[in-house]
């Protein structure tokens, strides 16, 4: 399966050894997950990993983008068009997130995932089903185990729940 981290995954899954990336990381490991990355998604792993709330060295830091590197497989190309298929993306309201969209487009990945709410929003509610689906570590992880079938909707469960009114 291909996919796309978003920069918050790849914390969670190289710094913090999140449980919730456990599955993940032993599918990548196993090479039943394809992570493809470029660089500008690179770019906003390393200006994170510098962020002094993470406290990492700059060893530290090179060691985890280092492993990242090791596990990802680049896609770089026309990573500011991405011509055609860029057009029928949706606009995120944060334009740092774009990048990872026109990633997962453009290296065919069939899961973008993501804790970010506004990306994982983008997945429900579109007429025009994306090419690939936006889905939570833990819905991603269900996925892997062979978990819920996908809903009519043909997106799997985003992990994000919409309130009642």
């Amino acid at each position: 399966m291909r996919v796309v981290l978003d920069t918050n995954v790849v914390i969670d899954l190289l710094h913090f050894a999140d449980p919730q990336t456990r599955t993940l990381r032993a599918a990548i490991d196993g090479g039943a997950l394809q992570c493809f990355t470029d660089r500008p998604c690179l770019d906003e792993l390393r200006r994170v990993a510098a962020y002094p709330q993470l406290a990492l060295a700059a060893t530290a830091q090179e060691a985890l983008i280092d492993a990242y590197c090791r596990l990802a497989t680049a896609c770089d190309g026309d990573a500011d068009g991405d011509g055609e298929e860029a057009d029928r993306l949706p606009r995120c309201r944060d334009a740092d997130d774009q990048k990872f969209l026109r990633l997962a487009a453009r290296c065919r990945a069939e899961l973008l995932i993501t804790r970010d709410r506004q990306l994982l929003r983008l997945a429900g509610g579109r007429r025009a089903p994306l090419p690939f689906a936006i889905v939570t570590s833990t819905a991603a992880s269900a996925l892997i185990v062979g978990g819920p079938a996908m809903p009519p909707s043909g997106q799997p469960d985003t992990g994000v729940r919409r309130r009642r009114h």
